[in-house]
């Protein structure tokens, strides 16, 4: 059994209430009696993309537990990967495999600079496949990135998913050791399928989607930041509970 974390959309840009939000969440985390395997951040770390958002994001996501994270829409890939990663920057995708507790977790940069809609390009679509393929047929493992590859029935996601989703639903029917598909972006706890694995979409720290039939105005920042907690069994069922952190 594999127990996974997942935050999302942290959009950490120094005020007061994106930090406290954040924090809340991972001094949650850290006090878990039973730890997680690791933790997942599945984009929009930084607000701006800026430097010093990434120095305080890597102070607040210091944990005795892996903290695997990709990139979304609001960062920026050089000043990410000097100041959130220590390494030298660069504008190339930013995509990393982990091997956690006999699972392999692909965090894969999902970004188009400049842009909210994603795309897994050429170079990450052939690491992706390079990457499954090598692993032993009996290792189960999971793909995360940013934007979600279907429509949530919200106007605001809708319009910046995942650009071709259907060369990645291609590329997953070669890999059924694939379980899942873990996104964020979205701004909502929601739970869809694609390629015939589940689709997980985890809540966001900062607000939380009101849905249409919810009423006009989008954001609600008056929920309380959300995780979600995977459970992935030996039989490669995916298990995902939510939570609020008051």
């Amino acid at each position: 059994m594999t127990l996974l974390a997942q935050i999302s959309d942290l959009h950490l840009d120094g005020s007061e209430r994106a930090t406290r939000r954040a924090t809340r969440v991972m001094d949650y985390l850290r006090a878990l009696p039973h730890p997680v395997d690791a933790l997942l951040v599945t984009g929009d770390i930084a607000d701006h993309g800026e430097e010093a958002e990434y120095e305080e994001a890597a102070r607040i996501l210091a944990a005795p537990f892996p903290v695997l994270t990709c990139p979304g829409n609001h960062d920026v890939r050089p000043a990410y990967r000097k100041a959130l990663l220590g390494r030298a920057p660069d504008h190339s995708p930013i995509n990393q495999a982990h091997h956690i507790a006999g699972t392999t977790i692909l965090m894969c940069d999902s970004t188009i600079p400049g842009r909210d809609e994603g795309r897994l390009d050429a170079q990450t679509l052939t690491w992706i496949d390079t990457t499954l393929a090598a692993l032993p047929q009996d290792t189960a493992a999971l793909i995360a990135f940013h934007q979600p590859p279907v429509e949530l029935h919200h106007p605001l996601p809708d319009s910046g998913m995942l650009e071709e989703p259907g060369q990645l639903a291609d590329l997953l029917d070669a890999h059924p050791q694939v379980a899942a598909v873990l996104t964020g972006h979205a701004h909502t706890a929601a739970a869809s399928t694609f390629a015939a694995r589940p689709l997980i979409v985890g809540p966001a720290i900062t607000w939380t989607l009101r849905m249409p039939w919810e009423g006009d105005k989008a954001a609600d920042r008056d929920q309380p930041p959300g995780l979600a907690f995977h459970v992935l069994s030996d039989d490669r069922r995916l298990t995902t509970h939510y939570r609020v952190v008051l």
